[in-house]
């Protein structure tokens, strides 16, 4: 797919907010949201918002207009959803799944959730007790497998959860002997940030090697890594696959998209704070690639400046670091027009998804600000600041 910035922040003055700082508008979040509101109308699938990509919930009203309701990783984003997101109100789902729940946390994850997803026969197996008190408050709520049809679309490894040796789901070789009584749906999140083609041979995976199942489910849960919202996705494919899909096996379909939500629609905003030079420019920003936006290391890949370019590109290269002690806290070599100056700001594009709910304080670092700005009226809003309570408070 081709890289699209957040277009909307070519008349956003970085200097209206504290640094660092995410801004989030709100008119390119519900751009994205109706693509996923068409795409449930159209076909019937229900979308539901993953809160490991994206849990603002200043956006929660704005949300629950569009979508169907969020699915969480364990109990404190299944919280935040159902606080937050509808949940509460019984309007919208919650879903939750983790690699493993513990003793602790599913009582309150049962009481609080509409689907529940175990990572293995031994889990779902271990906490019958539990499952079946739930119901009886609880009649309603539902169960399901995540599977691993073993079939890999992507290119980074530490983001295939069908890599050898995966432990996210349950490969068919384990469903042999299995009771599947009291499961009604089966899930699988095999993508990562792609387009519509790596979906529908996915689903040609699971359909022959689970295709005897599926037939016996309520529901299909397709996990994310959608990029529906991205201009060159093809919706339309999409659509017409869900239908067809839940025709053949009488089955309701649902998405779990996380950056689909938020591509395109934030920005994070840096100050320059130090020019250096040791065999070319350097530049020490007040951001920092590994407390603010992991991803970049971690995946890897560069994310882009706004006004800048590749190096050797435009007159001024430059490379950009951050604050820590950790020699490769390095966002990159860019380059720009005009020589850099101690107290400008940068804005990084494309900052809503995975980087709000990824920030750490390492080396005491700062949280970045989170702020929210309409577009279209050019209303601002700093959400919320962070301080050293924050970092203070999250040590013993």
């Amino acid at each position: 797919m081709t890289n699209v910035v957040a277009t909307t922040f070519s008349s956003f003055d970085p200097n209206r907010v504290p640094s660092p700082c995410f801004v989030v508008d709100e008119v390119a979040v519900e751009h994205n949201l109706k693509i996923l509101a068409r795409v449930q109308k159209e076909s019937g699938a229900k979308v539901l918002l993953a809160l490991k990509a994206f849990s603002m919930f200043a956006l929660a009203p704005l949300v629950k207009q569009y979508l169907s309701g969020t699915c969480a990783s364990g109990l404190h984003e299944a919280k935040l959803g159902y606080e937050e997101f509808g949940g509460q109100q019984g309007s919208h789902e919650v879903h939750t799944f983790s690699a493993a729940f513990t003793a602790k946390d599913l009582p309150e994850i049962l009481q609080i959730s509409n689907h529940v997803v175990f990572n293995s026969f031994a889990q779902w197996q271990r906490f019958q007790r539990q499952i079946q008190a739930a119901l009886v408050d609880n009649p309603k709520l539902d169960f399901g497998l995540r599977i691993n049809p073993m079939h890999s679309e992507g290119t980074t490894p530490i983001y295939d959860p069908c890599a050898p040796g995966s432990r996210l789901g349950i490969p068919l070789a384990e469903f042999s002997g299995q009771d599947l009584s009291g499961i009604s749906g089966l899930h699988f999140h095999t993508l990562c940030e792609q387009g519509f083609d790596p979906l529908d041979r996915t689903l040609a995976a699971v359909e022959r090697q689970f295709g005897h199942l599926l037939g016996q489910m309520k529901w299909v849960n397709f996990g994310g890594g959608h990029h529906i919202s991205h201009p060159d996705y093809d919706v339309d494919g999409l659509i017409a696959r869900i239908k067809a899909f839940s025709a053949k096996y009488d089955v309701q379909v649902y998405l779990e998209p996380g950056e689909a939500i938020a591509i395109r629609s934030g920005v994070l905003v840096s100050e320059v704070l130090d020019l250096t030079h040791n065999q070319m420019d350097l530049a020490i920003l007040d951001t920092s690639a590994t407390c603010h936006m992991p991803d970049t290391l971690e995946m890897p890949y560069r994310a882009e400046i706004w006004q800048a370019g590749e190096p050797g590109e435009k007159a001024h290269d430059y490379r950009l670091g951050g604050q820590t002690c950790l020699a490769g806290d390095v966002m990159g070599d860019y380059s720009f027009d005009k020589p850099l100056q101690v107290g400008q700001r940068l804005m990084f594009d494309d900052m809503s998804h995975y980087t709000m709910v990824k920030t750490s304080t390492f080396n005491g670092i700062g949280l970045p600000a989170i702020a929210l700005w309409n577009s279209q009226t050019d209303e601002l809003r700093v959400a919320r600041e962070f301080d050293y309570d924050d970092f203070k408070h999250r040590l013993s």
